[in-house]
């Protein structure tokens, strides 16, 4: 009788469990992974509106004759296009990427859009990888993507070398969704890395960046290029392993995060997005939680849409504020040093982590965990900060080898 009794208890405890996962894996609706970040501004925002838009684009066979222009338009110059590659002409190696010259901006731009369900080419760049197979600049770097950037910069770099000597004011901007967003990183870093191959083009004119991201790159080299990459993510819940940032052969999205938030716990619907920055170290959204959201969040469509929303709002926001331009000026160079600052402190999170460049057995499985050990490092770095050769090293020797003091005593990163 006594053992009968206990069933009613036993349900309830497993109608909880499933209650449970229930919420974190389908209902959570994150905002508070970016709690602590700092707000984005306007003037550093607006690129990403509009190269949403460019991605976009891509998808057009005609630019001429739209059919899913967004309100507004693509905000393209079909005369400024100087270049178009389909699956055809990439022979699958890479997704469909263009070119453009944007006059406007100043500014030479290559965006990539994304992954392609219906084809197979997208599937094996993105399957092309074991964990640690490939290293890159003292880290470790996803193998198919890595393959995908090398291809496009052979292709294009004689292009993309004229643009930048013809117009040296202009910044070298490289933009991507999805998979193409992984592709774009591992360029961005390959052009950072080859300046030489571009004209000696000063680091601070190239720029990435990469909406909804696949995991591309190691933690040191997510941390260590996020004064080039930028990631722009929508809303994509996270839950925080702190056992796999030991892991150096992890990989991560790129660079600095620019996290959209539209839905907040126990909120039903939307309310006007909020846009968080930062460059974290842990909290880099290293375990995505499934959510009924997730394939509407990952849309360059529905990432285009609400970071308009989210520039507009910032828009109305300064004129509100009626900040003169003298001080907008202002605001822009003391932003880029509060960037550099954010960098810097990144840098140092990541040493006192004490995140390790050994091997580490991995327990989440996600790749291949029997080959690749000794993956071949295609281009071997100047430097890297969690190198087991150096073994530890403190804060003050990273600064050294990392920073050089400006003529007004600033720290700035080394090119």
């Amino acid at each position: 009788m006594s053992v009968f009794c206990g069933f009613p208890i036993i349900e309830c405890v497993y109608c909880l469990g499933c209650a449970r996962w229930v919420w974190k894996k389908c209902l959570y609706t994150a905002g508070r992974e970016s709690e602590n970040w700092g707000l984005a501004s306007a003037s550093e925002f607006e690129p990403i509106t509009r190269l949403s838009r460019f991605i976009l684009a891509v998808y057009e066979d005609d630019l001429q004759n739209p059919i899913w222009a967004p309100p507004g338009g693509y905000g393209i110059n079909p005369d400024w296009v100087v270049l178009r590659k389909n699956y055809e002409e990439t022979e699958g190696r890479v997704s469909p990427y263009i070119i453009y010259l944007d006059q406007k901006n100043e500014d030479i731009v290559l965006a990539i859009r994304g992954l392609n369900l219906g084809k197979e080419s997208d599937y094996l760049v993105l399957l092309d990888d074991k964990l640690g197979q490939t290293k890159f600049d003292g880290g470790y770097v996803h193998n198919g993507l890595l393959k995908s950037a090398e291809w496009v910069l052979e292709a294009e770099c004689e292009i993309l070398r004229e643009l930048v000597e013809r117009h040296p004011n202009y910044t070298l901007t490289f933009a991507g969704h999805s998979l193409g967003a992984g592709v774009v990183t591992l360029l961005a870093m390959l052009v950072a890395k080859n300046r030489e191959r571009f004209g000696n083009i000063d680091r601070e004119r190239i720029r990435c960046f990469a909406f909804a991201p696949t995991r591309c790159i190691s933690l040191n080299l997510a941390v260590r290029y996020a004064d080039v990459i930028n990631s722009v993510v929508l809303q994509d819940t996270c839950t925080l392993e702190e056992n796999m940032l030991q892991d150096p052969r992890r990989l991560y999205a790129p660079g600095r995060l620019y996290h959209i938030i539209v839905r907040q716990p126990f909120r039903f619907g939307k309310f006007p997005p909020v846009v968080r920055t930062a460059v974290p170290v842990d909290g880099r959204f290293e375990h995505m939680v499934l959510s009924c959201n997730i394939l509407s969040d990952h849309s360059i469509v529905l990432i285009e849409r609400e970071s308009q929303r989210a520039f507009e709002i910032m828009l109305e926001k300064e004129k509100i504020m009626d900040i003169p331009p003298t001080q907008r000026m202002e605001r822009q160079t003391s932003l880029a040093k509060e960037h550099s600052e954010e960098h810097r402190v990144a840098l140092q999170r990541a040493v006192a982590l004490d995140v390790p460049d050994a091997y580490w057995p991995s327990a989440y499985g996600t790749f291949d965990e029997t080959e690749g050990r000794d993956g071949a490092d295609r281009s071997h770095g100047e430097y890297s900060f969690m190198s087991s050769e150096r073994g530890r090293e403190s804060w003050d020797g990273l600064v050294v080898r990392l920073f050089d003091t400006d003529e007004s005593g600033h720290m700035v990163l080394k090119p």
